[in-house]
């Protein structure tokens, strides 16, 4: 690609399967960035949202065309500073969005002072063809790691009616379970990470993740059946690194990719 990209893209865009468009903007940009993927024009912009089973969301993901990828070497998550988060609710009372933020701040004003949940409440034409509302919780370290967790609530006419404390709370338990599991980049995206090592420079790359989730043990699976590459993976008990669950230290040499129709100024 020559040209920056800039794509428009039309469905659901919080659901309880895939990871929401919240969690990619708050968690996945700053990972491009530390590869070298940067600049004004690289977003996530939340035109609508969209609630399963309907959907009706729209958003726009724009991002900056680059030669190659940045080797890196990020194996010190850090301490937690800070916690941010979105409690949307589209087609339900807005009050529906305020004890969800409620309910978590219960639990996580015990660990830290410095929480603030946003609300956002889509009304009208912006807010999807069908009810929900969920949260999106990240907690940001000293080091610029930033782990997410996240919830939505069942979808119109599917399974049992969720209490919007019991999921604001569960959201914050999850958000706890992924500061146990640590490492420098959280569960959602350790695949987005290695496929970034992978496709780097032909020079070391390292990164911290917490316990490989199936998804990403099977995705290294495909990694080595696409570019022919094996990641040493190092085990890093909580001992040696004071904290949390069992860390592994994943080690890589790029394939050397870069982009054909990028000219070098």
């Amino acid at each position: 690609m020559k040209h920056p990209l800039k794509i428009v893209l039309r469905g659901v865009t919080n659901d309880q399967v895939d990871p929401s468009v919240d969690v990619l903007k708050a968690t996945a940009l700053p990972l491009l960035k530390k590869f070298g993927i940067d600049g004004e024009s690289l977003e996530i912009k939340i035109n609508r949202r969209g609630m399963p089973p309907k959907g009706g969301g729209e958003i726009v993901f724009s991002c900056p065309v680059r030669k190659v990828l940045q080797p890196i070497q990020f194996t010190d998550p850090g301490k937690i500073k800070r916690i941010r988060g979105t409690a949307y609710s589209v087609r339900v009372s807005p009050q529906m969005a305020n004890r969800m933020v409620e309910s978590a701040r219960s639990i996580l004003n015990k660990f830290l002072p410095d929480i603030y949940i946003y609300t956002d409440h889509m009304k009208g034409a912006s807010s999807g063809k069908s009810p929900g509302f969920g949260m999106c919780l990240t907690a940001e370290t000293i080091n610029g790691t930033i782990l997410s967790a996240e919830l939505a609530s069942n979808p119109q006419g599917q399974g049992a009616a969720v209490l919007p404390e019991e999921l604001g709370q569960n959201c914050a338990k999850l958000l706890l379970e992924e500061v146990y599991r640590g490492g420098c980049v959280d569960s959602t995206n350790q695949s987005l990470a290695l496929l970034l090592m992978t496709l780097g420079q032909r020079d070391v790359s390292k990164v911290l993740l917490g316990p490989l989730s199936p998804y990403t043990i099977e995705f290294l699976r495909h990694l080595r059946s696409f570019f022919q590459i094996m990641f040493k993976i190092e085990t890093k008990t909580p001992e040696e690194e004071h904290m949390g669950g069992e860390k592994v230290l994943m080690t890589c040499v790029g394939v050397g990719f870069s982009n054909l129709s990028k000219t070098i100024r």
